[in-house]
């Protein structure tokens, strides 16, 4: 049975720059090259998450780059 899919709305400079990556890599599509990164983000995620006891925690520092992070995306 196939996963039922959502859409996910970014900025599109930076899906332009995605489809550039794209054109000169082994994916077929943007959406497979972010699916890719994301996945490969959760599960270094996930694996910090077991190594630290259970849930993700960040300290101020960490929370700071993420906030940059986004802010640059153009979501904050």
């Amino acid at each position: 049975m196939r996963e039922s899919k959502v859409t996910v709305k970014i900025p599109r400079p930076l899906y332009r720059k995605i489809q550039q990556v794209v054109e000169d890599s082994g994916f077929n599509s943007p959406t497979d090259f972010i699916v890719y990164v994301l996945r490969d983000l959760m599960g270094e995620a996930e694996a910090e998450a077991e190594a630290s006891g259970g849930a993700l925690e960040f300290n101020q520092d960490e929370l700071e780059e993420v906030k940059r992070k986004l802010k640059n995306l153009g979501y904050l």
